[in-house]
This record gives structure tokens, sequence and C-alpha cells, in this order.
């Protein structure tokens, strides 16, 4: 029997990613929900999953996270849960935090609800290096209990994860939380910034720098992203873990815009203004724990990964 997994947000950046590896190099059996969120146009959505329609191992159902009773009729015995849905963004999360709790908050106790009745045993969750909030400690490990979480969007990502510990102690599902640490690469969201930055340099368009370009990230390709929640699907050795899956290499935020500006071979044009309120000075993840209960090991370098992100660019910037 092949394995059946159910992705929620699977529609998505990430999601569309690890749908197509599952399908067309694993062989699985996927069933991907998505309810088509306006964060961003519904076209850039369907056509992250057109190739995946063209398999009969894959089921697409148009359903919202919050809607128990669409998650009920879904059809099939689910071998894990990998859930990447939610409301995105540190600053829209300022703007209307109800929302974010309404989807993120809600919409997971009712998946770990499906989980419980369906009696499926994995539960693999989509987290955000945001959780560390303005953490010093760097880099950051999964060892630091205390999170201070600086926006509404991590908050809801924290009160996931205890949820999640709440379910695995007392229904013993294994619910396996991975930290994601800014994510990029072909299909990423329009919001966020390579794909934005990329977009205005191409037409000669000032790109926006929060502060003074010193911020770091530690940017992970996608590919790295969907390695470690595979390894995290088949992952038994406990029934509740944290991990942090992340480059371990953060750079500036100006040592960013240089590497495109060499990328696409285009000279950007640089806006200075304020920071924004939720931002973090720098996110910088420790990935030994990946390492050592995943064989979590990041592959593709920056520069590697905004080359592979051009390609797709150039062919689908309109």
């Amino acid at each position: 029997m092949k394995k059946h997994i159910l992705i929620t947000g699977g529609a998505g950046f990430i999601g569309s990613h690890l749908g197509e590896r599952l399908v067309f190099d694993l062989d699985y059996e996927v069933t991907c929900i998505d309810n088509f969120d306006d964060f961003y146009a519904r076209s850039i959505k369907e056509k992250n999953i057109e190739k995946l329609k063209s398999s009969n191992q894959f089921h697409f159902v148009e359903a919202d996270i919050r809607d128990k009773e669409a998650l009920e009729k879904l059809n099939g015995n689910f071998d894990a849960i990998v859930h990447i849905a939610a409301k995105a963004g540190v600053l829209p999360s300022i703007k209307n935090p109800l929302a974010y709790e309404d989807v993120n908050i809600k919409g997971t106790f009712n998946l770990l609800e499906f989980a419980r009745e369906k009696k499926i045993k994995q539960f693999v969750f989509a987290s955000s290096s945001s959780v560390y909030g303005v953490n010093k400690n760097v880099p950051w490990s999964e060892r630091d209990f205390v999170l201070q979480p600086i926006s509404p969007y991590a908050a809801t990502k924290v009160a996931c994860e205890l949820a999640g510990h709440t379910y695995s102690h007392l229904y013993a599902i294994r619910f396996i939380g991975l930290r994601f640490f800014t994510v990029f690469g072909p299909r990423q969201r329009p919001d966020l910034a390579i794909h934005k930055f990329a977009k205005k340099m191409l037409k000669n368009e000032p790109i926006t720098v929060y502060g003074d370009g010193s911020t770091k990230r530690d940017y992970t390709y996608v590919s790295d992203i969907v390695d470690g929640i595979i390894a995290a699907m088949s992952y038994t050795r406990t029934d509740f873990e944290i991990i942090n899956i992340g480059n371990n290499k953060p750079v500036t935020l100006m040592e960013l815009i240089r590497t495109i500006e060499t990328v696409f071979d285009k000279k950007a044009i640089i806006k200075y203004i304020e920071e924004q309120p939720g931002d973090v000075p720098i996110t910088f993840a420790d990935i030994s724990k990946g390492k050592a209960l995943l064989d979590y090991s990041p592959k593709v370098t920056l520069q590697e990964g905004l080359q592979l992100f051009k390609e797709w660019f150039v062919l689908n910037k309109d």
C-alpha cells in the first residue's frame, strides 16, 4: 500500500514542493487541502499545483482548516498529517491579530482533533523561527525554553507547538514541530523580500530596506526544508519534538541584496526607511538537533538557491 499523506496549505510555496517530491519521487499518495486565502492571488497557487494535478496519486480539496465538517469529509486512511496552512506574515498579524488567532490556532486544534478521531499517529507541524523573538543567545537552540515572540503571528506558532505537546501527551500523537528559518526558492510568496526585490530591480524601481540593512537572516532553500519535513514524517524515536530546520549561515540584508544583484546582473536602487515593528535583528538556527534526530543537513547555498529562483522567476515573472 502506498503511504497516504495529508498536506494542509498544499497549494502554497512549501506545500507544493513537498507534494511534488512525495508524488513524483517517492510514489506517495497525497491529499492536499487549501482554501486559496486571498493573501496573494489564487492564480499563483493554481499554477503551483498544475503539475501535481496531472497525477492520479494527487487529490485536491478546497477547504478551510477552520471548517471541522469539511475536514471530517476527507477521504482516505492517512499515514501522516503535514500541517503547513496558516495565515502568514509578521506585519499583517500586528494589524489584524484576531484573524491570525482564528486561522492558526483554531485551525491547528481542528487538525489535532481530526488526527485524534482518525487515529493518525504522525503529525508534522510547520512552525517558525519567529517564535524565538529577540533572542541574543545565537545560534538559536530548541533548548531555549523561554520564547519571547514579538508579533501575533509568532505567538500563534508558540501556541500551536504547545497544543501539539498537549495532544501528544494525552493521545500519543507523535507531534514534530519544525521551526523553519526564512525559506526561499522557486514559488516563494510574492510578499517576501527576495521575490519583491527581484521584481522591483528588474523594473528599475527602488527596493525598500528597513533600517540600515544590517539585520541578518538564516536563508534556507526550499528543497532543504522539504528534506527536513520528509525526515520528520518517518521519525519514530519519541512522541514530541521541536526541531530547527535552517541553514546555520545567516547573512545580512545588504549581503543578500548584493548576491541578488550578482545573480540577476542588475543593480539595486535602495530606499532606506525605519525598521518595521515585529522584525528581529537576527535569525540563526542551531541545527545540531536536526542533524542528530533527522540526519538533516542543508545542501543548497544562498547563491545556488538564488540562481534556481532566478530561473523560475524569469519564466513566471508575469
